[in-house]
């Protein structure tokens, strides 16, 4: 956890709230290929990436699904986790031999009601990656789909 920070990684915390979050990490390994959750699916849980890659994917009616983003080392997997109504917004596939800090969702939120300063440090690291990834999201999409890409028009 001494890498740089990046909008996915708990180094966006302060110390003393890293810290705390970690305490209630547990390891776990995805096998390449493993659909880690679906879009609609409930949210409970969340992930850190210490080693692999995920595939980020969005539903597209009548077309493959779209891969949105690929996350790497001290990325954040998943943020739906922590608003309500608590439900994937997007869904998530191994693409290869995945380990991760893995999250209980109700507990870190349980945390954050208890202590106000975790939960405002908490707040801002997701909501930061939410912002990035439905920039990657809009972006992607306009590659995909747009008539002439998402570069810009002069």
């Amino acid at each position: 956890m001494n890498a740089p920070a990046t909008a996915g990684t708990p180094q966006t915390l302060p110390a003393e709230h890293r810290q705390r979050l970690m305490r209630c990490a547990r390891d776990v390994s995805f096998p390449q290929g493993t659909r880690l959750f679906e879009e609609g699916a409930r949210a409970d849980r969340f992930w850190i990436i210490r080693t692999g890659s995920v595939d980020l994917d969005m539903r597209v009616p009548g077309r493959r699904a779209a891969v949105i983003e690929t996350l790497r080392h001290n990325d954040l997997i998943g943020w739906s986790w922590l608003f309500a109504p608590h439900a994937w917004h997007l869904g998530a596939e191994a693409t290869t031999p995945v380990r991760a800090h893995e999250f209980d969702a109700i507990a870190v939120r349980s945390m954050c009601q208890d202590d106000l300063a975790l939960g405002a440090s908490v707040a801002q690291w997701v909501g930061g990656v939410l912002a990035h990834r439905l920039r990657s999201a809009r972006t992607r999409l306009l590659d995909l789909y747009a008539p002439y890409g998402s570069g810009s028009l002069l």
